[in-house]
């Protein structure tokens, strides 16, 4: 062991400092995030295609919920089946593959001749999307300084908004002049301009520092890092951590450990009603359910546009604000407007308002908002506290079971929407959402504590402590721990 750390301190004294070491971590994290592009993308895309794939295919609601749900049946397995993979061959690596699949997915559902042939594709298609958002995040997460951390894992979310806005985008613009498969085909040259870029980009320290030793954590941090004690601090960190962890800490085995829990109860809880609050069902469905409501199709694809537009403004907003208002405090700010916004829209359908009245502008303007209000808080932060919430040691098994149970909760919401509108009317469906959103801000307030600015060493060390919880009346804390004996404690 001392062998090891005084090859890392003379990795240390002998590297060079990249002088581009910045702009390196930021064009890592944006390549990876392009991923979250082809996600929003890939699931976005239906919305706008569904309708001329219904008319080429002849589906009926039930068949159209087997072609949009058929995507999320990949993602949960691709989000369980990334894990080994990423353990063993590092999160780059992972990312490359991800690619891979995402561009034969792509272009092979835009060759399907039937509807079989198409729900096949897409559930291929699904592994890339499950893959990506269990180990982007991550990989992103262990890139990122503490202080930048929120910022650049939320690039994936950014990333999520772009692609469902050009999905949206396009399925207004080019739906008549293109038809539904170049649509779905185009996603594959993004896909591929990624597979190329992750050659050049650095491996996860962390993992590097598990799987090739200290001295090579030094040498991927060193292109990222802009100053040798920014290094050295890392490293100590890291292997302080490191030299802890047992063979029962591993993988899927420390999960079952209770100083884990608590970190498994608040990332798996976050990620349920991330996806569970409707906001995915809206991207998907929106066309149908307004143009079920008495919209045009050209009116109710141009407000699905418009949810695309609100989409990512507000996940950019939350990826600029998050490390600074933090991730606990945006939840229970954001939260309660989607309440009230689902209740608002559930009368609206409910009273059925008269094509071009306005109390069909106002039914667009609740969409709208609660679109602003659960983009802006719960979607910034459902992918980003499954990436930094567990210990290195089993980081990659549990973000895959974050992953799943969020694909997991998007198939569960996706695959019952239909039904769920005509056992209890489109109103009564909004107002199942909103209850939904109450308990997620709920949830938020009782069982997830602050971890802007605590590094991921220092959530770990909370949680061997027992200190990972919130205090009722009091502000949840997570410390940074190098700096106690300063008595600095990050809120």
């Amino acid at each position: 062991m001392q062998t090891e750390k005084k090859r890392a301190q003379e990795a240390i004294n002998n590297t060079e400092i990249s002088p581009n070491a910045n702009l390196l971590l930021w064009i890592a994290a944006f390549v990876a995030a392009i991923c979250g592009g082809l996600y929003g993308y890939d699931t976005g895309i239906i919305s706008g295609a569904l309708l001329l794939i219904t008319k080429d295919f002849h589906l009926t609601s039930g068949q159209e919920e087997i072609v949009t749900s058929a995507i999320l049946i990949g993602a949960v397995t691709g989000a369980l089946g990334v894990s080994y993979f990423s353990e063993k061959f590092g999160r780059r690596i992972s990312v490359m593959l991800v690619t891979a699949i995402f561009v034969i997915g792509a272009v092979a559902c835009s060759y399907a001749p039937d509807m079989i042939f198409l729900v096949i594709a897409r559930v291929f298609l699904g592994l890339a999307v499950g893959g990506a958002t269990q180990v982007v995040p991550t990989y992103i997460s262990e890139l990122a300084p503490a202080s930048r951390r929120g910022n650049l894992v939320t690039l994936f979310n950014v990333a999520i908004g772009v692609g469902i806005f050009l999905a949206n985008l396009i399925g207004f613009t080019m739906r008549d002049a293109w038809g539904w498969r170049p649509m779905v085909s185009i996603a594959a040259l993004p896909a591929a301009f990624v597979f190329i870029c992750m050659f050049f980009m650095p491996k996860s320290p962390r993992w590097t520092a598990e799987n090739e030793g200290l001295a090579s954590a030094v040498e991927q941090l060193s292109r990222v890092r802009t100053s040798r004690k920014t290094i050295k601090r890392e490293i100590h960190e890291i292997h302080e951590n490191a030299s802890n962890i047992n063979e029962n800490e591993r993988g899927w085995k420390g999960l079952k450990l209770p100083f884990a829990r608590p970190a498994l109860i608040a990332a798996l809880g976050i990620a349920f009603f991330t996806q569970a609050g409707g906001l995915e069902m809206m991207i998907y469905y929106t066309p149908t359910f307004l143009s079920d409501a008495g919209f045009g199709h050209s009116a109710a694809l141009l407000a699905s546009l418009g949810v695309a537009v609100v989409y990512l403004v507000m996940t950019l907003l939350g990826c600029l604000l998050v490390d600074k208002i933090g991730r606990r405090r945006l939840v229970l700010i954001m939260g309660p407007g989607s309440v009230i916004s689902l209740i608002g829209l559930g009368i609206m359908f409910a009273i059925h308002p008269d094509k071009g009245s306005a109390g069909s502008w106002i039914t667009i303007l609740f969409l709208l908002l609660f679109m602003m209000f659960n983009s802006g808080g719960i979607q910034v932060v459902g992918w980003l506290l499954g990436a930094e919430l567990f210990p290195l040691s089993m980081r990659a098994a549990a973000t895959s079971v974050h992953a799943a149970v969020l694909w997991g909760a998007d198939l569960l919401v996706t695959a019952t929407a239909l039904t769920l509108v005509q056992l209890v009317t489109l109103g009564g469906t909004m107002w199942v959402y909103a209850a939904v959103n109450l308990a997620s801000v709920i949830f938020v307030y009782f069982y997830v504590p602050e971890t802007a600015g605590a590094s991921l060493e220092d959530i770990e060390t909370a949680l061997r402590k027992g200190e990972f919880k919130p205090k009722p009346g009091q502000s949840p804390q997570i410390r940074n721990y190098d700096d106690e004996e300063k008595g600095t404690v990050l809120n």
